[in-house]
């Protein structure tokens, strides 16, 4: 995998241990049944099912490392292709057909982890199902990369549209401090199961900790504490269905070092304690 190579490409694959490093051309990484850790130059990532990474062109590092087999599906764009496609958005039929190569300046993707969506989700799928055809099928294999491309360019926009919404007077400086937030967003979701802090978080932004917590309530209605803590509420609560956690095995398992914190935590979100929760799961299957 390196950069700048002349083909758009898929890789598809299985593992519960990998690690690999060194340069990468634009890509969305999706993975199923289990989660992956990135690594690049501006932060850290953990891309989980439903999610998607998308990382420009350059240097990251990966790890897996699970109990069971993690599927990852992961697209490849070549070089210079999200700007040939936008280049059909923004220019007119007459110019496109009398200079359809024309360069345009790169586009610079957010570099994240995305909610997917329900249409590219219906894509990711149709691809991966039918892939042992399409690799025989020259025109219809490189059409998908045309439509996969085409989704996460609207996607881009919608983002752009939720830079505006940033109290800054000059784009560059609500672009910029979209994507240290972005990176404080991905962080947290990388490492809510250990014990960090608002200046981990803040360091990692390269924010002071006030300005990181007035932008980053902006962008997601909720402050870094309510993520972490809604965070380590959906994995107790997985956690809860495996009668092998005890308690104290959960508590750990989610960034805390105390039970009865984490007892207290989890009723005050859910109106409930762990056992009771666990309780009333079991009555409701049986």
């Amino acid at each position: 995998m390196t950069n700048k190579t002349p083909t758009n490409y898929i890789l598809h694959a299985k593992s519960n241990q990998f690690y690999w490093e060194g340069n990468g051309q634009l890509s969305i990484k999706t993975f199923y049944n289990g989660k992956a850790h990135y690594k690049t130059s501006k932060g850290f990532f953990a891309v989980e099912e439903s999610r998607y990474l998308l990382l420009n062109e350059g240097a990251y590092t990966i790890s897996i490392d699970d109990k069971k087999a993690v599927e990852s599906f992961c697209i490849f764009f070549k070089d210079g292709f999200s700007e040939e496609v936008l280049n059909t958005f923004l220019t007119s039929t007459d110019k496109l057909l009398s200079d359809p190569f024309k360069d345009t300046n790169s586009i610079g993707f957010f570099e994240k982890t995305y909610q997917t969506s329900d249409k590219l989700s219906s894509q990711l799928l149709n691809l991966k199902e039918n892939l042992p055809v399409l690799e025989n099928d020259p025109i219809g294999y490189e059409e998908q990369f045309h439509k996969l491309m085409h989704t996460l360019l609207f996607d881009h926009i919608n983002t752009l549209r939720e830079v505006e919404t940033l109290s800054a007077v000059r784009n560059s400086t609500r672009e910029e401090l979209y994507r240290r937030i972005s990176i404080a967003h991905d962080y947290i979701r990388s490492y809510y199961d250990k014990p960090i802090n608002l200046n981990d978080i803040a360091q990692i932004a390269c924010l002071s900790p006030n300005h990181l917590l007035r932008t980053y309530s902006q962008i997601y209605d909720k402050t870094p504490h309510q993520h972490i803590s809604q965070f380590r509420i959906q994995k107790a609560k997985q956690l809860l269905l495996n009668l092998d956690f005890s308690i104290t095995d959960i508590t750990f398992e989610i960034g805390l070092n105390n039970p009865v914190s984490f007892s207290k935590m989890f009723k005050q979100h859910v109106g409930i304690s762990p056992l009771e929760f666990r309780k009333k799961v079991i009555l409701d299957k049986k």
